[in-house]
């Protein structure tokens, strides 16, 4: 399956962003997806996680409550709704599949090309 992210930006800090993560090749049904991101000099770190129904999503602790991640896998399409942006939000954010729901890099087996995120403050 090939990933495409999109939707990031620069906005000011307390904005909001949506990020898509459009799949191809192969139904999105078949995968958890997960939001990943990644700030200059620092690893690359989890974000979120979806079920494939998304009846089941967790989160990092510091977006709980300003992040939504969700799906549409009518459209083959995951999203990111971000809020309240804080400028430690600043990275580059990537989408991935994999078969099992968790917050290790290791687990996803397919990884978009990324977006970039940047909050002013």
């Amino acid at each position: 399956v090939q990933l495409q992210a999109s939707g990031g930006g620069l906005v000011q800090a307390g904005g909001s962003l949506r990020l898509s993560c459009a799949a191809s090749g192969r139904t999105l049904r078949s995968y958890v997806m997960g939001w990943f991101r990644q700030a200059p000099g620092k690893e690359r770190e989890f974000v979120a996680t979806i079920s494939w129904n998304g009846g089941s999503r967790s989160y990092q602790g510091s977006v709980k409550g300003r992040f939504t991640i969700s799906r549409d896998n009518a459209k083959n399409t995951a999203y990111l709704e971000i809020n309240s942006l804080k400028p430690e939000d600043t990275a580059v954010y990537y989408c991935a599949a994999g078969q099992h729901q968790s917050t290790r890099v290791a687990e996803y087996d397919y990884w978009g090309q990324g977006t970039q995120v940047t909050v002013s403050s």
